[in-house]
Order: C-alpha cells, then structure tokens, then sequence
C-alpha cells in the first residue's frame, strides 16, 4: 500500500469521485459520546469546493444533535471497487427555498412530501479532514493478488494500493 496525500484541486475531485460513487455513509454526530450516534445518509453532491450536501428532516435527532456540536464523521464505503473514505468536518443546516430547490431531486420523494414540505432542510458538511484508501488497478486486479497469495502461500505486498490525507 503506497500513500499519496492530496491537495486542492486533486483533493477534491478525488473526495467527490469516492464519496458520489458510494453514494450512501454513516453520518455520525455527537462524537464526544460513546458510542455516538450514526445513520446512514444518502449523498445529494459532493460540491466543486468539496462539501457534501444530504437531505434532512428538520425534526430529527440528527439535526437537534449537529445544532448543539457541528462536529460529524463521515464514512463511505465502496466495496465492490474497494473504496473507502473517512471524513470529519462541520455541519451547516439550510432551510431557504433557494438551497433546497438546488439541492432537490425526485429520490427525495420518498422521505418528504415534496419540495414544499416544510420539514425539509439541507445539511452541507465542510471537510476539515479528509483520509482515502483506494486501490490503483481496481477490484480484479486486487482479488488476482490476493487469489494468486492463497494459492503460493506467499503473502500479498498490497501494492496496487494507495491511501492518504485530503486537504480541500
């Protein structure tokens, strides 16, 4: 497993190339309790700047527990291209027209009456922290390695891996 930190620019696409592609994490709040709490969350976008944006409903916990400490972790897990994520940011909820007619779309039917129901609201979660793993040649390419291990006994070097920091 080889690292790469990266920044900027290829911080970002690579947040939003892993994050879009899951699609869904645990969204975790209330991180100075043990165990917190966790959800899954279905992603909406991750944004050019790299924030992550989620639908919500006004009256849940979720949003009672982000309103009292800001601080989340996200995890998204890809395990069909063996893909992984962990963010930790702050959380921003949204309640105006404009940012939930920009962030709405017809999947969100199914937890909310419309893009009129007056208990949407929209939580943008800015990274201020941000570890990948990732492999270079995909899932076959691993599982050939790993197989290729099995059957020799000798032991796989993992290096069609890559993991590293994201500064956005």
């Amino acid at each position: 497993m080889s690292t790469e930190n990266l920044t900027d620019t290829e911080a970002v696409k690579k947040l939003k190339e892993l994050s879009e592609r899951a699609g869904v994490c645990m969204f975790c709040t209330e991180l100075t309790s043990l165990p917190n709490n966790a959800r899954p969350m279905a992603l909406q976008e991750c944004d050019a700047q790299g924030n992550l944006w989620f639908l919500s409903s006004e009256s849940s916990n979720k949003n009672f527990e982000i309103r009292e400490d800001r601080r989340v972790q996200l995890y998204f897990i890809n395990k069909g291209d063996s893909e992984f994520l962990s963010i930790y940011g702050k959380a921003y909820i949204y309640g105006d027209r404009d940012t939930i007619e920009e962030q709405w779309t017809p999947m969100a039917n199914a937890w909310f009456d419309g893009k009129d129901d007056p208990l949407i609201s929209i939580i943008r979660v800015a990274p201020e922290n941000a570890y990948y793993w990732d492999t270079k040649a995909g899932k076959l390419v691993s599982l050939i390695s790993f197989v290729t291990a099995a059957i020799t006994g000798n032991k796989t070097d993992n290096s069609d891996g890559v993991e590293g920091n994201l500064k956005v």
